[in-house]
């Protein structure tokens, strides 16, 4: 014996009743796509969430720069190169030396690279920004709370290093380790370095360069990763103060 049915299964649900009644009445009408595509403003599009990773990035970035710096961009080609490298692939830009006279606008390029590569809105934007005496101030013995080892390994390993006025310390075995172990753990990891110095790259001659105070290791690598731009021209800074 059959088990009783219950007749409102059998019913159409009010869904195809509505459907079947609507090709009743238009019967050459055919439904057309639905565009349900994300726009730029929405979640789920790529650009949407671009422009969010690079609001944050930007927020750091104006945490690590300074004031005088806050509205830093960069104009040299070569700068930018840079940048958008390691926006698009940390790990392929290398080391990119800025070297000239005093107040040429070394400091403002550098704060600038840094600012493009975080209005490109990377997955992962950390940065440290420094001066070389700063630097060395804060691993000597008693310059950091945790210790100067935790210190240099957090400059070797962050992803963003910006080195200002490289040069300008005292040189001595200490600064000379220092800057070897940071240097040498960014080349062999593939890590971007933004070096800035008053120091000629290579004179050749008794004066000071760049080459002679890093010592041969270091050059050795420069020379294979670094792009080199030079800045020259009058001191920027004392042209604004004559105006004023």
């Amino acid at each position: 014996m059959n088990d009783p049915q219950n007749l409102t299964e059998n019913r159409p649900s009010m869904l195809a009743r509505l459907m079947a009644g609507i090709a009743d009445h238009c019967p050459d009408v055919t439904a057309g796509p639905i565009d349900d595509e994300p726009t730029p403003d929405e979640p789920g599009h790529p650009e949407y969430h671009r422009r969010q990773r690079a609001a944050f990035a930007l927020s750091r970035w104006e945490t690590a720069a300074p004031y005088r710096y806050r509205e830093a961009t960069a104009t040299h080609p070569d700068v930018h190169a840079w940048a958008d490298r390691a926006a698009d692939d940390i790990r392929s830009a290398g080391i990119l030396v800025l070297h000239g006279n005093i107040g040429t606008g070394k400091t403002h390029q550098a704060y600038g690279a840094l600012r493009r590569i975080a209005e490109a809105g990377p997955r992962n934007f950390q940065m440290i920004a420094t001066t070389a005496p700063d630097l060395y101030g804060l691993l000597r013995p008693g310059g950091s709370d945790k210790g100067s080892e935790h210190e240099l390994k957090r400059l070797m390993q962050i992803p963003l290093l910006l080195l200002d006025d490289l040069g300008t310390e005292k040189l001595s075995e200490f600064t000379e380790e220092a800057t070897y172990r940071i240097v040498n753990h960014r080349y062999n990891e593939s890590l971007p370095l933004l070096i800035t110095t008053n120091l000629p790259i290579k004179t050749g001659a008794p004066t000071p360069d760049l080459v002679t105070r890093l010592g041969d290791r270091l050059a050795s690598r420069l020379a294979q990763t670094a792009t080199s731009v030079g800045f020259d021209g009058p001191d920027l800074r004392r042209g604004l103060r004559s105006v004023s």
